[in-house]
């Protein structure tokens, strides 16, 4: 699908076909980030780190802040959906780490 700029599209059919496209690629880019997490959860307890590394949390925060701004999306919604995001992903991370503890 080739993506239109939103003032281009008339009906709501076509924006919501470009929305549930634009979801589908979302979920494509967000399953390979779960993957390096996934990734993460392997490295991490073989050089001692732990699941939450605060420092690390705040910055790719601001990272997403900075992107958000420069591509013009509200920072703190972004802000918010990385915080549930990281959260989830840590959690996902401790449960694959203490599997591999007790293994």
């Amino acid at each position: 699908m080739t993506l239109r700029h939103p003032k281009d599209i008339d009906t709501m059919a076509d924006l919501r076909a470009q929305i549930d496209h634009l979801d589908l690629e979302l979920i494509r880019l967000l399953s390979i980030r779960q993957s390096h997490i996934d990734r993460a959860a392997e490295i991490k307890p073989a050089v001692g780190l732990p699941a939450r590394i605060e420092d690390r949390v705040n910055e790719v925060v601001d990272n997403v802040r900075a992107l958000a701004i420069r591509e013009g999306f509200d920072a703190q919604t972004a802000a918010d959906m990385w915080r549930l995001m990281i959260d989830n992903m840590i959690a996902r991370e401790e449960q694959a780490m203490s599997k591999g503890d007790t293994a």
